[in-house]
């Protein structure tokens, strides 16, 4: 069972849970400067979801860089603002979203620590460009002095028996027994519809990816804040680990979503993917699925990437 808190819909520092119905930049004008230890979010992408109006790419930098401007300054002098994007899609081309809000954080003054590839294995099919399979995290900081715990994010080593063969070290262990760096390539899940977290926010962090920055990020009772909160879950890793979490979000069905959600976590009721799981076999876990539908020895003549081709039967597909 986990400490109780109430949520409120309204900011003050005393809090340590607030959910607040409405725009974030009326969340953030109550949030004194340098008081939050973390900001993570996912804005909208413009991309016409249910929650977004589709806007012209100008107007939607324009209203991001004011969100942005009023974050790096509620952000503490030892803080990270975590902004997770993937791609604006328009007629017909994309535009990755990092690399045009890259110069709104540049121009603030902050300084980028890593962009960090989300990899996910499941999404849409394209037909006419590579179907699209990573998003990212752009990491920035205020200054060099900020906060990072490598310690409580390490996974496990590939080669934990691996030893030094030369110099004074020879014969001892080389790997650090708490386990490695996870780099900044993430191999994550995404909430799809037979994701454990899945509800019917149609794009939603899973829990997993957001705990990994609010432990290497913040210390116990730091304020994480995402100010477009969708369905609570950057609030749920907050709290999960002992900080106090703070969102906006303007949809009233996700407000109360998030709220039910947190008060799930507070009961210990919710059901969440676990940290570091790793990513599912089908082969080893003997889904049925596995075996091709098209014959296991194609005709003579037809080729492809993987041999002699898929044969007549699968020919036609995508």
């Amino acid at each position: 069972m986990f400490e109780q808190h109430s949520i409120s819909g309204t900011f003050a520092t005393s809090k340590h849970i607030v959910v607040y119905p409405g725009d974030c930049l009326g969340l953030l004008k109550r949030i004194p400067d340098e008081s939050m230890q973390l900001i993570v979010t996912s804005p909208p992408y413009n991309i016409g979801k249910e929650y977004e109006k589709r806007l012209k790419l100008r107007t939607y930098l324009e209203q991001q860089a004011a969100v942005i401007k009023e974050c790096v300054r509620t952000l503490s002098a030892r803080g990270s603002i975590c902004w997770q994007v993937g791609n604006y899609v328009g007629k017909s081309s994309i535009i990755p979203l990092d690399t045009v809000l890259y110069p709104i954080f540049s121009d603030l003054g902050l300084k980028m620590r890593n962009r960090i590839v989300w990899h996910f294995e499941h999404g849409l099919h394209c037909s006419k460009r590579f179907s699209g399979r990573y998003e990212t995290i752009i990491w920035f900081t205020k200054s060099d002095d900020y906060l990072f715990n490598l310690d409580p994010v390490r996974v496990p080593q590939k080669y934990p028996g691996k030893k030094y063969f030369k110099g004074p070290n020879a014969g001892k262990y080389s790997c650090n027994p708490l386990g490695k760096n996870p780099g900044d390539v993430w191999v994550i899940p995404n909430v799809k519809s037979n994701h454990v977290e899945k509800t019917e926010h149609p794009c939603q962090f899973p829990v997993e990816l957001i705990e990994r920055l609010v432990l290497s990020m913040t210390n116990e009772d730091d304020w994480v804040l995402d100010p477009f909160l969708g369905s609570g879950t950057s609030i749920l890793a907050a709290i999960r680990h002992g900080r106090r979490g703070a969102g906006a979000e303007t949809v009233g069905k996700y407000v109360e979503l998030a709220c039910k959600r947190i008060k799930e976590e507070q009961a210990g009721t919710l059901r969440t993917r676990p940290m570091n799981r790793p990513v599912y076999d089908p082969n080893e876990s003997g889904n049925r699925l596995t075996a091709p539908p098209w014959p296991s020895k194609p005709d003579e003549g037809e080729t492809s990437l993987f041999g002699k081709g898929l044969g007549k039967e699968y020919s036609g597909a995508k």
